[in-house]
């Protein structure tokens, strides 16, 4: 299913096939296009509205150029996953460091009251909006899927399996608010404004989709190498498995030694170490018995003779 231009006024119907893959087009949006949505609000997380332009517009002194980043519902596993490698791999450092002025901005489409427990999800150091009527989602040409597309991407270091969990997980912790997270249909996309205009977008063709981080990099330019993984629970698992190991192995050496030393200090350990002196001792005695009567048979043999 293709998606039409950014003239669009109403979202691509979803589709639920689980695993297919969706046409999208990634033509940026033009002047006109922008237009369109410059007055549309977005919401902080204190529910105060601000207009998109306000995020991107060139006339603001903070930044030339900008990147917005569409994710889906606030308890999706996937966007969770590529915002915590995003964080790691892009970091307000690195941002800071770069020769044109450049701000990252986030924004989803569940209720704006959730954004703080997002933040605290995934460690976002980059400010978060939302947009609960998806109007922009539909207007910049993002559509609505359920299907997981046939590759997992390089930003998911957990399993499919472990971040469905932990979704659930956050919307049951969450009580009244997991049914405020966003339409679970929708996704994302990645939108680079350079002085008011969009010089490259991606949008997403299923629910893990969003650009892979060295595509990101490129666009931003820092440098095309692979960023580092960042570190994740598995692998902390996996260094806590191996420590413990090694102290189990300790622990069996030092309980070795322990018992050693109980079976030497028991009465029964005292008895055998007196039992094994006596037969030494016995042993030493018959040597030396034999080692006496060689010479005394043979001054015998010498008197006789």
């Amino acid at each position: 299913m293709a998606v039409g231009t950014m003239t669009a006024t109403k979202p691509a119907e979803p589709t639920g096939e689980l695993n297919c893959e969706i046409d999208v087009d990634n033509k940026p949006p033009t002047k006109r296009d922008l237009d369109k949505v410059a007055q549309l609000s977005v919401l902080d997380e204190n529910g105060k509205p601000h207009t998109f332009k306000s995020l991107y517009s060139s006339d603001t002194k903070e930044a030339s150029r900008v990147l917005i980043i569409f994710i889906r519902h606030f308890f999706c596993g996937n966007c969770q996953e590529y915002l915590r490698s995003l964080s790691t791999s892009i970091t307000p450092n690195a941002i800071q460091a770069l020769p044109t002025p450049t701000k990252v901005i986030v924004i989803g489409c569940g209720q704006p009251d959730l954004i703080p427990m997002y933040i605290k999800e995934t460690q976002c150091p980059y400010p978060i909006y939302a947009d609960p009527s998806k109007k922009l989602y539909a207007q910049l040409g993002m559509i609505r899927t359920l299907s997981l597309g046939t590759k997992s991407p390089e930003y998911m270091q957990y399993s499919m399996p472990s971040a469905v969990i932990r979704a659930i997980y956050q919307s049951l912790k969450a009580g009244r608010g997991a049914f405020r997270g966003g339409d679970y249909w929708q996704v994302g996309g990645e939108f680079l404004f350079e002085d008011g205009q969009v010089s490259w977008c991606h949008r997403m063709k299923n629910t893990r989709d969003h650009a892979e981080i060295p595509e990101t990099r490129r666009q931003l330019g820092l440098d095309g190498a692979k960023p580092p993984l960042r570190k994740t629970f598995s692998s902390s698992i996996r260094r806590s498995s191996s420590q413990l190991q090694r102290r189990f192995s300790d622990r069996r050496k030092s309980w070795s030694r322990s018992r050693d030393r109980t079976e030497k200090s028991s009465p029964e350990g005292s008895m055998m170490e007196k039992v094994k002196e006596v037969k030494q001792e016995e042993e030493a005695s018959e040597r030396s018995s034999k080692e006496d009567a060689k010479p005394n048979g043979a001054a015998t043999a010498t008197n006789g003779s």
